[in-house]
């Protein structure tokens, strides 16, 4: 007995001894947070002391180092080639991104064995010492999705740190098919994103941002599998997905437009009509009985009904007959996006070349009222909480110095106007009523614009993401990195 006793004692001295022994790097796995301690979150560069003029990136702990730094996410689980970390503190060609300065700065610089560890770390997801993955414990958790028109992926931002917290590769082909516009179902289960460069609308998960499939927009070509070649694309533009979330009406954007219905749950197309003229934005109304679709090249829209049996082109200029050819004294007014109003017998339209929004009653047919809105209107989205509706003016140069670009922000009521100066070439925008922010894209595509922090992957500028509080109508001091032209950007309900 007494010689068991001792035995037990003995076991847990030793288990004891090396507990004690054992080194917690911030909760990093051990390898991985020896490398980060001991050459990255040192006293001058990304410590708990000296990280706010070092980007703001502390990387203490891996609970720091998911804060994020001044430039967004320095670490995007399962994804190292969109993870800025690593450009930093890779030194070797044959490992990708070489960004300057070198980190750890002014020191021996990482063996090319650590920088594959962390690569490969991150590449894992990044997780802490007992295998937790940021962000991956709420499979109902509020998230942003914004399409990357130059690099064919799609940033996922958490709407609770505003950080972007996975990057998600899209299309099915090689080269740059360009995803354009993103929506989420009205249950919030799913997103879908379309194409410039391929004919299909992608289906993914929202829980775990899981691909579903693909769906065609065009009729497939006899005796292949597959829906019309890469070439070919029909340019698709925007979409609009039916209130109970089971069909979608997809527009593609050309001089002989298109226009198809799809089948989201089975991933079948149902219809696929032509007799276009450059159509672009596309709206249900309350009860999708009807679609509204803009026509970006005339001064109408046209009305169809959703079994497309039969339509009818609405002038949006009083007393004018809708035309293409800028006929008897109409005008091309560029109508790019279209929404319901907050009153189920108006939809609201932004007019890209005569810079305003027009109001039209779709129970007369008539154009009830003009606003004047910044230079080249884009998006347009409503708040029900402020009773307001927000513009993206993407050129607008005049109305403040040094700018390039403003939002407008009409009241419902009254329809008085008020612009803010934010981001640079602003397009797409999304509100989170609950946190009373604006999303603002900016896609940063001209040099003279804001320098972004780090290379892209895919090569070109890199955009921003910028944040305005609705209750001042404020623009805030963060805005975050994304990836080449930010585009569209929609709100999981």
């Amino acid at each position: 007995m007494k010689y068991f006793i001792f035995i037990i004692i003995f076991l847990l001295f030793i288990s004891c001894k090396k507990d004690i022994g054992k080194i917690n790097y911030g909760s990093y796995p051990h390898d991985v947070g020896k490398i980060i301690t001991n050459s990255c979150a040192i006293s001058g560069c990304h410590n708990g002391i000296s990280y706010l003029s070092s980007s703001g990136l502390n990387l203490q702990s891996w609970v720091s180092m998911f804060a994020g730094s001044n430039s967004g996410s320095p670490v995007i689980p399962y994804n190292s080639k969109f993870s800025n970390l690593c450009y930093y503190i890779n030194t070797y060609s044959e490992l990708g991104i070489q960004s300057s300065p070198t980190m750890p700065l002014n020191k021996k610089v990482l063996t090319i064995e650590q920088v594959k560890l962390i690569s490969s770390w991150i590449d894992a997801g990044a997780p802490d010492i007992n295998g937790n993955v940021m962000w991956a414990d709420n499979a109902q958790r509020k998230k942003l999705y914004a399409t990357n028109q130059g690099c064919d992926i799609v940033t996922v931002i958490d709407a609770q740190t505003q950080l972007p917290m996975r990057y998600i590769s899209v299309g099915n082909k090689n080269g740059i098919e360009s995803p354009h516009q993103i929506r989420v179902s009205p249950d919030g289960q799913y997103w879908y994103v379309n194409f410039i460069n391929n004919n299909i609308l992608q289906k993914f998960r929202c829980s775990d941002d899981s691909y579903v499939g693909d769906i065609p927009l065009t009729p497939v070509a006899a005796g292949t599998s597959t829906n019309t070649a890469f070439d070919d694309a029909f340019n698709w533009n925007t979409f609009t997905i039916t209130n109970d979330g089971k069909k979608a009406f997809c527009v593609s954007y050309q001089a002989s437009g298109k226009v198809a219905c799809v089948d989201l749950e089975n991933k079948k197309l149902l219809y696929f009509i032509g007799g276009f003229v450059n159509p672009h934005g596309i709206v249900l109304n309350s009860n999708n009985t009807k679609l509204y679709i803009t026509a970006q090249s005339g001064n109408y829209i046209t009305e169809y009904d959703t079994a497309f049996v039969s339509y009818t082109k609405l002038s949006l200029q009083n007393g004018l007959p809708a035309d293409d050819n800028n006929n008897s004294g109409t005008t091309n007014l560029g109508v790019h996006d279209i929404i319901q109003s907050s009153n189920a017998n108006q939809i609201l339209l932004t007019c890209q070349n005569t810079n305003e929004v027009r109001i039209f009653n779709t129970q007369t047919n008539m154009v009830s009222a003009i606003i004047t809105t910044g230079i080249f209107p884009q998006e347009i989205l409503y708040s029900n909480t402020f009773n307001s509706y927000y513009v993206s003016c993407t050129n607008d140069t005049i109305s403040f110095p040094k700018s390039h670009g403003v939002i407008t922000k009409i009241d419902a009521n009254s329809l008085s106007t008020t612009k803010l100066a934010c981001g640079y070439q602003p397009h797409g925008i999304a509100i989170d009523d609950t946190k009373k922010l604006l999303y603002v894209l900016s896609r940063n595509l001209q040099i003279i614009g804001p320098l972004p922090h780090h290379t892209s992957v895919c090569g070109g500028r890199n955009g921003f993401v910028n944040f305005i509080d609705l209750n001042a109508f404020t623009i805030q001091t963060k805005k975050y990195e994304l990836s080449v032209d930010p585009y569209f950007i929609a709100s999981r309900p």
